[in-house]
């Protein structure tokens, strides 16, 4: 059936699982965000593409959270800037896969903290991201699960080292690595049990993931009632966002959860969350957005939370956001199809309402 947005004055669906409401949608609206105070968060690829938009972006951006991901521009080669085409990109996978996942290249010295904190500075200097200074007043969530074998412990904390090696202070950074947790996103009681591999990459392992990276980012926040979220979570129509954009991987639709008070009032913040390789609606429907835990702390706190979606091609069978150039070669960068689509959604959000 296709999905339209519909006002909020219409009926809505009583949503299962997370329990907010749900409408159908056809266009994002415009609800006077506060662009200044984004911050985003990922898990596995949604992981990488969140530290590469808040790279691209820092002006905007005021934390991350990455959740089993490593540091930025990881698994970029040596000849991204030499090699054209999708030789680069096969390149860069096979880095990808050896060296920010797997950490299989330690020996070669992939990841090198300090020498992705150079080039994310050259790519700054010539005006393919935003200034570094932007980035080292921001605040950091780092989350590797103990039992994760898919992005190993050491790719996080790589990350960890980047963002000390670009300014970020230590103690803005918080990294979680205690948790007996696989290749997931943890939530306090949603999802299979904290050892279960597997779609739809959430799981219970009694620690409020959401929340946490949240305080992380913005510091003390209002705690979620017991009600279950009252907010809206509707779908809305990604193509418009993606026009003249060649190669974007990007689905036809995407999601956002916008709290009762940020419906007519503007100044709310806003938090996109990146889903991981597997994770899009394709696989997994709605859970992410339903059972991650982003919804009952965006009600008590004036967060709306954008969960963009990316497409399941031949090409990129598992929905993997572009983090390693299958998009092209400015894919770390404010030219980068994804993120340019992603920022233009932000952009919609923060911009005035409509008189009528």
């Amino acid at each position: 059936m296709h999905r339209r947005l519909i006002p909020a004055i219409l009926a809505v669906v009583v949503a299962t699982a997370a329990g907010c409401s749900e409408q159908t949608a056809s266009s994002l609206p415009a609800l006077e965000a506060n662009r200044a105070e984004t911050s985003v968060s990922g898990i596995s690829s949604g992981a990488y593409m969140a530290g590469q938009f808040e790279m691209a972006h820092a002006k905007d951006v005021v934390g991350a959270a990455l959740v089993a991901g490593g540091p930025y521009g990881c698994s970029e080669s040596l000849y991204a800037d030499v090699i054209p085409g999708p030789g680069t990109a096969l390149l860069n996978l096979t880095k990808a896969i050896n060296g920010c996942m797997q950490n299989g290249l330690q020996a070669f010295g992939v990841p090198d903290p300090k020498q992705l904190a150079e080039r994310a500075r050259w790519l700054a200097d010539h005006d393919r991201i935003d200034p570094i200074a932007d980035v080292k007043a921001d605040r950091i969530y780092l989350f590797s699960g103990k039992n994760d074998t898919t992005v190993v412990p050491a790719i996080v904390d790589a990350a960890r080292k980047f963002y000390e090696d670009i300014g970020v202070p230590k103690e803005n950074i918080l990294f979680v690595s205690d948790i007996p947790a696989v290749h997931a996103f943890v939530t306090n009681e949603r999802g299979p049990s904290c050892d279960h591999t597997g779609k739809p990459y959430i799981v219970d392992c009694d620690y409020d993931q959401a929340g946490a990276l949240l305080k992380q980012i913005y510091g003390t926040l209002n705690e979620p009632t017991d009600q279950a979220p009252s907010g809206t979570l509707a779908t809305f129509d990604q193509a418009q966002f993606t026009e003249g954009l060649a190669n974007h991987g990007m689905s036809d639709e995407g999601l956002i959860y916008v709290p009762l008070s940020c419906q007519d009032t503007g100044g709310c913040r806003v938090h996109i969350a990146f889903h991981g390789c597997g994770q899009n609606r394709t696989f997994v429907g709605d859970a992410f957005a339903r059972d991650a835990g982003y919804a009952r702390w965006a009600d008590s706190n004036n967060i709306i939370v954008l969960f963009p979606q990316t497409a399941t091609t031949p090409l990129n069978p598992q929905g993997c956001w572009d983090w390693w150039g299958f998009t092209g070669a400015d894919y770390l960068t404010r030219k980068a199809p994804q993120i340019t689509a992603v920022y233009r959604m932000l952009e919609r959000l923060s911009a005035p309402r409509s008189s009528s």
